[in-house]
């Protein structure tokens, strides 16, 4: 028996899957969910092998729920995106279906996660870590004991590169991501967030001071007061966004 929870806010787009689902008596629906947060409460309480996910929600989008679960179920995006929208996902993801859902849209995909099995965890790992999310340009979802904080890019002081994972350091402190540095550099506004040093991203508006500390190798001092290396690449990069 599969296992799955519908994740949607909009009621008729549950009852549509519902409706296909029927058809398929190896699939038990566990649980439905509205938002995020209470998928996030479901897939820990239930351990799904599957779920339906819609993209856009209340709160924090389907992208940044599913960053946040530990073990991830298969999933099956539902979207109202049109095809050039999604195009950047389309190879990554297990399947896409575009709102409304067609019948035989929806049997293609459960056909697909049927013949995927185990290739589909990795691959939704894989689109995650594919830019290309506009949510995810102007905040950064992190998770914070039992709790969810939502940081808006704003408050970011700068990113550092910290093992497998990176430290975002705030106005409020500082919290940990399993992403990448090469993650962020793609996915932050490049107008803010210049990546000075292979360890580094820095906000612009808290940039004071740059200094020359020897022969190609310079310093900058945030505004909090941090001293931060800065790489020859990287000193280009600041004069240019700075108009030095």
């Amino acid at each position: 028996m599969i296992r799955t929870i519908l994740i949607d806010d909009e009621p008729l787009a549950r009852d549509i899957i519902k409706y296909y689902l029927a058809d398929y008596p190896n699939i038990e629906i566990v649980a439905e969910c509205k938002d995020g947060f209470e998928g996030l409460k479901a897939i820990a309480q239930y351990e799904p092998d599957l779920i339906f996910l819609d993209v856009q929600m209340p709160k924090i989008s389907g992208f940044e729920m599913l960053e946040l679960v530990e073990t991830r179920p298969n999933v099956i995006f539902t979207t109202a995106f049109d095809e050039f929208a999604i195009k950047a996902f389309d190879v990554n993801a297990i399947d896409y279906l575009l709102k409304p859902i067609e019948k035989e849209r929806f049997d293609q995909a459960l056909k697909k996660l049927i013949s995927k099995n185990q290739a589909g965890a990795t691959a939704t790992s894989e689109l995650l870590n594919t830019p290309g999310n506009p949510a995810q340009s102007n905040r950064v979802v992190v998770k914070v004991d039992r709790s969810i904080k939502i940081i808006p890019t704003s408050d970011i002081h700068y990113i550092e590169a910290d093992d497998d994972q990176v430290k975002i350091s705030t106005v409020d402190g500082a919290y940990f991501k399993n992403k990448t540095m090469s993650f962020f550099e793609s996915t932050l506004d490049a107008a803010q967030f210049i990546r000075v040093h292979r360890s580094y991203i820095i906000n612009l508006n808290q940039v004071s001071k740059i200094e020359l500390k020897e022969k190609e190798n310079y310093l900058v001092l945030l505004k909090s007061g941090l001293w931060l290396p800065v790489s020859k690449s990287g000193y280009m990069k600041l004069k240019t966004s700075l108009g030095i």
